[in-house]
């Protein structure tokens, strides 16, 4: 069996170590800045795998050697994009336009591995409740929505505006971890059981057919 890898997270979200080391995967975090503003003529869904694409690309330049996993996520009401909010009153809005009504969520996972790349997107409809203005202003009063997509995270506070959820709530969270054995086997890597946890490892090759008698 070969060593175990480390696995480079392209992100500085506690959220996402945390659900990696769960598993007992050893996560380096190297944390990238990139544009998010969606490119003229792209459509949302598109957004978060480009971005996570890019993450992934600029973390492996300093761990060449390692794979490298990236995540986007992205809350998209009708064609647009909410990104991260920039302030309380952008936060608002954002909420007030999500208030009662059904969007999608979309997180991308990128995975790179020396030349071996491979993406995917999973995708979640949420439905928030018609909640009270003094429910948003008790919301709003902390500092939840910051750094988050779309203003809210469903593991958080912003739980309690959420109706229901459709689809793979993995993506709402923003690590769709049932996505990652798939992911990781197209870059030729496996994640291979070792006590209580998991380890990264590259996958065995498999043995040349037998010849024919």
């Amino acid at each position: 069996m070969s060593s175990p890898l480390p696995l480079v997270l392209a992100s500085a979200s506690p959220r996402r170590k945390q659900l990696l080391e769960r598993l007992g995967l050893e996560v380096r975090l190297a944390p990238v800045e990139v544009d998010e503003t969606p490119l003229p003529g792209e459509t949302p869904l598109a957004v978060p795998v480009r971005l996570a694409r890019e993450k992934a690309r600029r973390a492996q330049r300093a761990f060449p050697e390692l794979p490298v996993l990236a995540g986007d996520t992205a809350v998209i009401l009708g064609d647009r994009v909410l990104g991260k909010p920039a302030s309380r009153e952008e936060a608002e809005a954002m909420l007030c336009s999500l208030r009662g009504r059904t969007h999608l969520v979309a997180t991308a996972l990128a995975v790179g591995f020396g030349q071996r790349w491979a993406e995917v997107v999973e995708v979640a409809k949420v439905t928030f409740t018609r909640f009270p203005p003094e429910l948003l202003a008790w919301y709003l009063a902390g500092s939840e929505w910051q750094d988050k997509a779309g203003a809210y995270a469903l593991q958080g506070q912003a739980a309690v505006f959420v109706a229901r959820v459709e689809g793979n709530v993995q993506a709402v969270v923003g690590l769709p971890l049932a996505a990652l054995p798939g992911l990781l086997a197209r870059v030729g890597l496996a994640l291979h059981p070792a006590g209580h946890r998991l380890t990264l490892v590259p996958r065995r090759k498999s043995p040349p057919p037998a010849p024919a008698s």
